[in-house]
């Protein structure tokens, strides 16, 4: 798994010299997470120089976002110049949940109009029209979109410069702020554990509420605001660490979004949809499932379907 390959990669690719290279060329855009990635494909190549190694792309899947949903609204020439724009994360897991949805419901990929929420530590949301990614929640970094763990999610742009100036720190400080202090642990201030909160919130803890609480809200904004460019919602998948096991969260969502016609059934919901073709909303209502991710089985199939050409 390489968690960026900016515009270059928009499938898994066999790794060679030229597909090391380039993934180094994209270590400015993942500073945390592309150099690990290299130094893992060095260190096997160096002690199995003939075993075929596999890159599986994080941002792969959302390369066939249209410009008017990976574009900012700034110059030109910093898209150009210096790669400024959205690029979207948790593509594996995206592609797999969709895929999985559709078989569920007996239905062909390439008609199909879902809503991905993948909810860890780290929470994206994806629009996927046919089978392909067509706007998502994550942007030029994983900070963007999503109430997250530690991280904040969106946040107005003047933060930054309003903060570093207050703080008297450094924009890197503000940032490591917004990505390790915030989230879920910035507003509880005790734990970015969705099931410590839940325990919390049960016993009363008002901040603990006010973190899930902001945390449903957030994500069902973005699910009304991802029905956009699909016209229409064949089903919302929930899935991550939160999404296929916190009932609660999953209640006050599709609350929230009685508005597109998504009516809950309590019973299959705290099932988690087992007892229902991973369906939790009920027979007259808006679809909505819950469906465990599997993001090591499709890197496996993708590498197993590239070496074996």
């Amino acid at each position: 798994r390489v968690v960026h390959g900016g515009e270059r990669f928009t499938s898994s690719v066999i790794i060679d010299s030229a597909v090391l290279d380039a993934i180094r060329a994209y270590q400015h855009l993942a500073p945390l997470h592309n150099p690990p990635n290299i130094a893992g494909i060095e260190a096997i190549s160096r002690i199995f120089p003939h075993l075929p190694q596999v890159a599986v792309f994080d941002t792969a899947f959302h390369q066939t976002m249209p410009d008017y949903a990976y574009l900012y609204a700034v110059p030109d020439r910093l898209y150009k110049e210096y790669d400024v724009r959205r690029y979207g994360f948790h593509g594996t897991s995206h592609r797999f949940v969709t895929q999985e949805a559709a078989k569920l419901l007996n239905r062909s990929l390439n008609e199909c109009a879902f809503v991905s929420a993948h909810l860890g530590n780290g929470c994206s949301a994806a629009a996927v029209k046919n089978g392909k990614s067509v706007d998502t929640t994550m942007g030029l970094t994983p900070l963007e979109g999503l109430m997250m763990g530690t991280r904040s999610g969106d946040i107005d742009p003047g933060f930054h410069a309003y903060m570093a100036e207050q703080l008297k720190c450094d924009v890197k400080e503000v940032t490591r702020i917004l990505n390790h202090d915030s989230g879920l642990l910035g507003i509880s201030g005790k734990t970015s554990d969705m099931c410590d909160l839940q325990k919390l919130a049960d016993a009363g803890d008002m901040r603990a509420q006010l973190a899930r609480a902001m945390f449903s809200y957030r994500l069902a904004k973005y699910v009304a605001a991802l029905a956009v460019p699909l016209g229409r919602i064949d089903a919302l998948i929930f899935t991550g660490g939160i999404g296929e096991n916190d009932v609660g969260i999953r209640a006050e969502v599709l609350k929230w979004l009685n508005i597109l016609g998504f009516k809950i059934d309590q019973k299959s919901n705290a099932l988690h949809g087992k007892n229902n073709h991973a369906i939790i909303t009920q027979k007259n209502s808006t679809v909505a499932m819950v469906i465990h991710t599997n993001e090591e089985f499709l890197i496996a199939q993708d590498a197993f379907a590239l070496i074996r050409r």
